[in-house]
C-alpha cells in the first residue's frame, strides 16, 4: 500500500505512522512546576541527539485543546528535568503516569515510586529506575500542526550528569540490558521490551580508526 500523509488516505481502521518508526525509548520524564509540585510523565517520541557532550531531545504534543502540556511547561519554568529508563518492571507504574493528571497531582505518589535526590539538577529522580539522567533545558523548537494536538513542543536538553545502578554493570564495564529489560513503544498501545542483545563489529572486517570506533560508543575522552 501507499499513501500520502497530507491526505492520510491510508484506508485502515488504525493510524499506521506511529508504527512505522519502532521501537522508541519511553522518556519517562520527571519535572517539578514552579510551585516545587513534583510531575512524571512518559513521552515516546524521546530519543538522544549526541554525545559530546550529551543531549536529548523529547516532543510533546498538546493537548486535545491545543494547551501545552504540564513537562513542557514545567521544563521552561524551571531549566532542568531528569529521563528515568523504564525497566519492563516498573511497566504498570509507568502506565499509571500516562494519566491525565492535574497540575497539582503527584504522579510518583499516584504510582507508588520513590523520589530520589538528584545531584546537580532540583528535580527527583524514579529511585527505582536503573538509569537517571539529569538534564538543563536547551532551547524548544515549536512544530505546528494541521490539528491542535498535532502541534508540538520540541524540547532539547542537555545531560549533566548520569546515574548508573551498580548491578546494572557487567564484567565487561557494558550495561546490562538484558537485566533491565528496557521499554519501547511499538505504536497503538502496543510495547515490547530489549530481552536479547547481540553485537555488530564492522571493526572486525573493515580498518576502522580506533578513535572512530570510540566516537561510535561515545567515548568522548578518547577522540582527541
Amino acid at each position: 500500500m501507499f499513501y500520502e500523509t497530507d491526505k492520510n488516505d491510508h484506508g485502515l481502521s488504525r493510524a499506521p505512522f506511529k508504527s512505522c518508526v519502532v521501537p522508541r525509548p519511553i522518556g519517562w520524564l520527571s519535572t517539578v512546576n514552579a510551585d516545587g509540585v513534583p510531575n512524571l510523565a512518559p513521552y515516546s517520541q524521546f530519543t538522544n541527539l549526541t554525545f559530546d557532550p550529551p543531549y536529548v531531545l523529547v516532543s510533546i504534543n498538546r493537548k486535545l485543546d491545543g494547551e501545552r502540556k504540564d513537562t513542557a511547561l514545567n521544563i521552561e519554568a524551571t531549566g532542568e528535568f531528569v529521563y528515568n529508563i523504564v525497566p519492563y518492571a516498573l511497566r504498570d507504574a509507568m502506565d499509571i503516569t500516562a494519566a491525565p493528571f492535574p497540575p497539582d497531582v503527584d504522579e510518583f505518589e499516584k504510582a507508588g515510586l520513590t523520589k530520589a535526590p538528584c545531584e546537580m539538577v532540583n528535580v527527583p529522580r524514579v529511585a527505582e529506575s536503573p538509569i537517571n539522567l539529569e538534564c538543563k533545558y536547551v532551547q524548544t523548537i515549536i512544530l505546528p500542526g494541521t490539528s491542535r494536538v498535532g502541534t508540538a513542543d520540541v524540547i532539547i536538553g542537555k545531560v549533566v550528569g548520569v546515574h548508573i545502578d551498580d548491578d546494572c554493570i557487567m564484567e565487561d564495564d557494558k550495561i546490562d540490558m538484558e537485566k533491565i529489560r528496557p521499554l519501547a513503544r511499538m505504536g497503538y498501545s502496543d510495547y515490547t521490551s530489549a530481552e536479547s542483545v547481540f553485537e555488530l563489529s564492522s571493526s572486525k572486517d573493515f580498518a576502522i580508526d580506533s578513535k572512530e570506533r570510540h566516537g561510535m560508543e561515545g567515548a568522548t575522552g578518547k577522540l582527541d
